[in-house]
């Protein structure tokens, strides 16, 4: 068996359990862990992957924009700085709702 098959099973194995494993024992518990959980952290890890591969476009365009043209570094680099704040901004807005979503 592959390393990602074993992997795989793994995880599988780990999501299907997760309901048990969180479960509380005390009569005043809501309802336990369940699929519609999974959505939260789902999209949280694709804020985070969207936020990094977004910051790092950003960031190699910006250095070969600055490779080309060294003259206009300066400001350059001020908007890439802008453009990533924004992009963290809208990154921990998303995750904020997302960890709603999270019980």
């Amino acid at each position: 068996m592959s390393k990602f098959a074993t992997f795989a099973a793994a995880f599988a194995v780990m999501l299907l359990s997760s309901s048990v494993a969180m479960a509380q024992d005390t009569a005043a518990a809501v309802a336990p862990t369940s699929w519609i959980d999974l959505g939260g952290a789902f999209g949280a890890g694709l804020v985070v992957i969207g936020a990094a591969a977004g910051i790092g476009r950003l960031a190699g365009s910006a250095l070969e924009s600055m490779a080309r043209q060294p003259e206009v570094a300066g400001s350059i680099q001020t908007a890439m700085i802008i453009a990533a704040a924004l992009i963290e901004g809208f990154t921990f807005y998303a995750l904020f709702i997302c960890s709603t979503q999270i019980h």
